[in-house]
């Protein structure tokens, strides 16, 4: 699908048909935007513009230059972008190029920060007058979903501790959903990273207008303080992963030692039952009539005097 915002008429095309850029000049158009393009789409905006559009693999290197790199009649910007679905993320791949004052969008699924981001253009055209002005706009507010989904991980984290604290014992579901956390947090860390890499890369640039040169810097500090948060986040989880694992080992601990005990209390009895359960002819307890419950009786009480000393040492 292709979506068209153009500049003279401030005025966004969707579903556009391709033929549309026999009409259209570059001064005509701000941004092109296409989810999930067919093979014609993707030569059409190619052959308009005079450009190659990445593939799927080159948005997903992970190289610094593969993130943010200019060719000789192009700026190209490359980011995964992570959706909440459920209890975990799902990473979408999106590339940027910007041409002719013309920026491109390739992306596989609706993104929350590109619709807010066209949103914005919508309501005030005047204020992004060449596609380097969207691609700032974009980022910005992906920044700020990233904020909002480590404020959602802070939650989730917070919620779990109390849970671990209230909780008199750790079960297997606690300690997956700190895996599932953490896991959470790194992918969150490195999309922000990402975000870090392109906006050096902007930073360095001389294409970029100079009116959006404080926004860059105010987003880089943005990004350094989200990068902050998410270490913050991970040593919280390092440390909610570690109360449950000394959680789990002192319920260990104490069903040894309850067996421990148990072992303890039956080694008196045991004993007294294996000296008289050996029925050699010469033991004189054999003759008893009463020895049967002598016995037993002698096995109930080192049972409770091997009771009474561990209550009286408090090893119980």
């Amino acid at each position: 699908m292709i979506t068209i915002y153009l500049k003279q008429y401030n005025k966004v095309v969707n579903n556009a048909d391709v033929k549309l850029f026999e009409e259209l000049a570059h001064d005509d158009i701000l941004w092109i935007d296409l989810m999930e393009p067919t093979i014609k789409e993707r030569r059409v905006v190619e052959n308009y513009l005079e450009i190659n559009l990445q593939t799927e693999q080159q948005v997903e290197e992970i190289e610094t230059t593969s993130k943010y790199s200019e060719s000789e009649n192009a700026v190209i910007c490359n980011s995964n972008y992570l959706t909440l679905s459920g209890d975990s993320f799902s990473v979408d791949p999106v590339s940027f190029i910007i041409t002719r004052g013309v920026m491109v969008s390739v992306r596989s699924t609706e993104l929350r920060s590109l619709t807010e981001a066209a949103k914005r253009l919508q309501m005030n055209f005047g204020s992004y007058p060449t596609g380097y002005h969207i691609l700032i706009s974009v980022l910005e507010v992906r920044i700020d979903y990233d904020a909002d989904l480590i404020e959602v991980l802070v939650k989730q984290i917070t919620a779990l501790s109390k849970e671990l604290l209230v909780s008199k014992r750790v079960s297997t579901e606690i300690i997956k959903h700190i895996n599932i956390l953490q896991e959470n947090t790194m992918l969150i860390r490195e999309s922000i990273f990402d975000r870090q890499r392109v906006l050096s890369g902007i930073q360095r640039s001389i294409r970029f207008p100079h009116d959006v040169a404080s926004k860059i810097t105010l987003m880089i500090k943005d990004v350094a303080s989200l990068i902050n948060h998410t270490d913050f986040n991970s040593e919280r989880l390092d440390y909610l992963q570690e109360t449950a694992m000394g959680l789990m080992n002192i319920e260990q601990n104490n069903v040894t030692k309850i067996f421990t005990v148990a072992a303890v209390f039956f080694m008196p009895p045991t004993m007294i039952a294996s000296i008289y359960g050996m029925n050699f002819h010469n033991m004189p307890e054999l003759g008893w009539k009463h020895g049967y419950y002598i016995a037993l009786g002698l096995m109930v009480v080192s049972a409770a005097l091997s009771y009474l000393y561990f209550r009286w040492k408090k090893w119980l």
